[in-house]
């Protein structure tokens, strides 16, 4: 996770200028989207013409769970995913719908690109 802050951009004036600084926690989705790459590029074969995974392809599923660990970090990875999955214009949504399941790992959200990933 990454710490964010946000500065008020108006201020009465500049001697009475307060920082504010409101930390909040932002998803860290370097390695969700690192890890969709992985998947999407090393999956494009099974995703689009069916058969059985490659060892990458299920290794990048895996990592996708794990790295999966709190609902936005779901969210997160589920909207990489989807956003993914909307450029392969050739993807089979039965086999990428099934494609968890092939490499035997649970992921929380299909693999889709019309998941809803609010859920």
């Amino acid at each position: 996770m990454r710490l964010g802050f946000a500065i008020p951009h108006h201020h009465p004036s500049r001697e009475r200028f307060k920082l504010a600084l409101t930390f909040q926690q932002i998803p860290s989705d370097l390695p969700t989207r690192e890890t969709k790459n992985r998947i999407m590029k090393t999956c494009v074969p099974y995703l689009t013409n069916g058969g059985v995974p490659s060892t990458p392809c299920c290794n990048g599923v895996g990592e996708l769970r794990t790295s999966a660990v709190t609902t936005a970090d779901r969210q997160a990875a589920c909207n990489c995913v989807k956003q993914a999955a909307a450029r392969i214009p050739t993807i089979k949504e039965d086999d990428a719908a099934t494609l968890p399941a092939k490499c035997h790992v649970q992921v929380d959200f299909p693999i889709s690109k019309n998941t809803n990933c609010e859920e």
